[in-house]
């Protein structure tokens, strides 16, 4: 687990410096094609540096936004915090997570923030009612594995920042920025950096799936491992994972740069009746695998 914590560090470190070098050169590009001339690659930089940090430090805030969370409360969510209450002493942690509901009737879930002191575990109003008291401790106890292993870093960080260049991306592919660069403006370092930018722009779509993918599958199957460490109960997990993939109803608050974050595949788009396998670009293993390996551990 401590291998896997590291890791996590290591690897959103490496995200939000690609993602700076990313945006800086979109951005150079941009102003290179408004013939900013030499404050293109200062407003580049400026841009990107506050973008960035504004970015990690409010990725949570983005997500929930996202997904229009509203806070849980005490008297109509008693189970939930109960239940939550519970876990956070097995897991150890100093900092109990903040409960988020939304309205969706799709049973599903996410933890996110930028660190355990500043995490957030938010469930659908339809987890709440289609699962019982153990399937729901199973679920909480995952997301809670989540952040224990700073998942939540990584997935939060991951989601605000891709969702940032694709919106970007698609913006100025709209736009009429695609034109060629006037011969002054043309010199052999802008030049070069504004071309890098324009490559970058245009595979901006594809490194953002990438990105999503880096974060995903692996971190599933250690987040079930340690709800069966919490629950001491895997049969809860497990009939909580098949009542997901059972139900057919689609999250209408997801999006393509929050899905990997839930504990199931938001949009559903395994065909009812037939079994879901993994594939290359699956942001989550199949529920048939994340179950064998649940029995594994018993």
């Amino acid at each position: 687990m401590f291998e896997d914590i590291r890791k996590n560090k290591i690897k959103t470190g490496i995200i939000v410096f690609f993602f700076l070098l990313l945006l800086t050169l979109i951005v150079y590009y941009v102003c290179v094609a408004f013939n900013l001339g030499s404050f293109s690659i200062i407003i580049a930089l400026i841009f990107s540096i506050i973008t960035t940090y504004v970015s990690y430090y409010n990725c949570d805030k983005v997500v929930l936004a996202s997904c229009r969370a509203r806070p849980a409360t005490k008297e109509e969510n008693q189970k939930l915090v109960n239940i939550l209450d519970s876990l956070v002493i097995s897991a150890g942690l100093d900092t109990k997570p903040k409960l988020y509901i939304v309205e969706d009737a799709q049973p599903n879930a996410f933890a996110t923030g930028r660190n355990p002191e500043h995490s957030v575990i938010c469930v659908t109003t339809g987890l709440l009612e289609k699962l019982d008291y153990y399937e729901l401790e199973g679920v909480v106890a995952h997301e809670l594995g989540h952040i224990k292993n700073y998942d939540i870093r990584l997935s939060a960080v991951v989601s605000v920042m891709v969702g940032f260049i694709v919106m970007l991306a698609d913006w100025l592919t709209r736009s009429s920025l695609y034109r060629h660069l006037d011969d002054d403006d043309d010199s052999k370092v802008g030049g070069f950096m504004a071309l890098i930018g324009l490559i970058f722009l245009v595979l901006s779509p594809i490194v953002a799936q990438l990105m999503q993918l880096a974060v995903s599958r692996r971190r599933e199957f250690l987040a079930d491992a340690t709800s069966v460490e919490l629950t001491r109960n895997p049969q809860g997990l497990i009939s909580a994972l098949q009542k997901l993939e059972e139900d057919s109803n689609q999250l209408r608050t997801a999006s393509s740069s929050t899905a990997h974050m839930f504990i199931s595949d938001p949009f559903k788009k395994n065909a009812k009746g037939k079994k879901k396998k993994s594939s290359l670009f699956s942001t989550h293993p199949s529920t048939e695998a994340r179950i064998e390996a649940i029995k594994n551990i018993q």
